[in-house]
């Protein structure tokens, strides 16, 4: 019998003060005992490496008498990877800095890892008592997460990109370690307009995305620029969060959207839009939602953030067995995640499903989950925002891409939970059978006859 059919909860129901522990008055004194026990940790660390390359007293006083102890640690991490030393060190040491988390997501069925890991029992498998927070938009999100009303949060595959490089607003080292989804978005149209398939018969439509900062925002702006028409000259698009998007196409004030699902199939099942294309034939594979967190959360707890990722790579496997998905589809679909009829979030993970124009098609790719944050993936969403103005200036793709989609870790921890890591951390594609070379992030930019540069 499955986890959700004979359901039970993993809580930590021992008796707790003012902290996750139960130890302390308040949380901000037991984070700060953390923070003190992890810097201790890493004294220990530096002693024993620096005894181990100067075992005789006399020669270690003197190196560090002559250059100063933090040129001789900066000088010893060029050659030795003390940084790893010191999270293996505090990682053999175990214990969880926190294990009551909130997690914020959007009702969607790309946060269907995040969200299917509290009622299946996933976050309570590596010790964390994980609230998993409703959230009304991608605004909201953003804003809770900066603010640390959230430990962690869904977000949409380019948010952490925009927050890093200060897009919008002042840069705040973000990470993105693992990706939620991949494909899961389609271009859904109001049924009125059913008779115009050709894009170039879309002037003066208005469209709905998600957020500016979203791969719907670049799917869209990039299916629309292939077809000629300019997405900020011969069309509108606004940004309206997905709860909301059926409703507005009910009542005409949008023409279409790129959203994700289910709001598609929920468009489909209520009469009032049909899937004009599924966003994976736009890009077969394209990254959609994201796990994410705070430069500053990962490392003030990371084991706290260990055990989150491993909870999240964990149920991301789980939700890719096809075998899995109508379970996880009545798991999912309650008032408190996603409130929607089991049926529509069934369609849209077994990738049978109604169009909306009197067909019932199969694809059993039409969501996929594969955590895997590819380096290629940041950097050709860092070439979109350069292309339509989101950032400005020169742009150090590689470095960007390399610093906030934490590829080394997902690979390391993917290990740990029994999964198997690609070998390399970027990956070829092509969008709309133009091909994507990481390499040439520039060229590629300049290549568009449309853009904003």
């Amino acid at each position: 019998m499955s986890a959700f059919r004979n359901p039970f909860d993993y809580r930590v129901r021992l008796a707790r003060g003012g902290c996750s522990c139960g130890r302390h008055h308040s949380q901000a004194e037991h984070d700060a005992e953390a923070l003190e026990l992890r810097q201790m940790q890493d004294r220990v660390v530096e002693g024993a490496v620096m005894r181990a390359l100067f075992p005789q007293d006399e020669m270690r006083r003197g190196f560090l008498k002559a250059v100063g102890a933090g040129t001789a640690l900066a000088a010893i991490s060029t050659l030795f990877p003390l940084g790893l030393a010191k999270e293996a060190f505090a990682e053999s040491n175990g214990a969880l800095e926190k294990t009551k988390l909130k997690v914020g997501f959007i009702p969607i069925t790309c946060a269907t890892p995040i969200i299917m890991a509290h009622p299946l029992g996933f976050y309570a498998k590596h010790g964390l008592d994980v609230e998993v927070v409703k959230t009304a938009g991608w605004a909201v999100i953003r804003d809770k997460a900066l603010a640390k009303e959230y430990d962690a949060a869904h977000m949409l595959s380019p948010m952490p990109l925009a927050i890093s490089v200060g897009a919008g607003s002042n840069p705040i080292p973000w990470t993105m370690p693992a990706v939620e989804n991949i494909n899961g978005q389609a271009i859904t149209l109001s049924i009125k307009h059913k008779d115009k398939r050709d894009p170039k018969d879309w002037k003066g439509f208005k469209f709905a995305v998600p957020f500016d900062y979203s791969m719907h925002n670049y799917l869209l702006r990039y299916y629309l620029a292939e077809h000629g028409i300019d997405p900020d000259r011969d069309v509108q698009i606004r940004s309206v969060p997905p709860p909301e998007m059926v409703a507005n196409l009910r009542a005409d004030n949008i023409d279409g959207f790129l959203a994700p699902d289910p709001v598609n199939q929920r468009a489909v099942y209520d009469g009032v839009g049909f899937i004009h294309v599924l966003s994976k034939e736009i890009w077969d594979g394209h990254p959609c939602c994201a796990f994410a967190a705070s430069k500053e959360f990962v490392a003030a707890n990371p084991n706290t953030y260990r055990a989150l990722l491993k909870s999240i790579l964990d149920a991301t496997a789980y939700a890719r067995k096809a075998e899995n998905r109508k379970e996880i589809a009545a798991a999912i679909a309650p008032a408190n995640y996603l409130n929607q009829p089991v049926t529509v979030v069934e369609q849209v993970l077994t990738g049978t499903y109604a169009d909306g124009l009197g067909n019932v098609k199969k694809d059993p790719n039409r969501i996929d989950f594969d955590p895997f944050p590819y380096e290629s993936f940041a950097v050709w969403i860092l070439t979109q925002m350069k292309r339509w103005g989101q950032i400005k200036g020169d742009v150090d793709y590689a470095k960007v891409a390399r610093e906030v989609f934490l590829a080394t870790d997902a690979s390391r921890l993917m290990k740990e939970v029994g999964l198997t890591p690609p070998a390399d951390t970027a990956k070829s594609f092509s969008v709309m059978g133009k091909p994507f070379d990481p390499k040439k992030p520039a060229e590629y930019v300049d290549s568009f006859a449309i853009r904003r540069v």
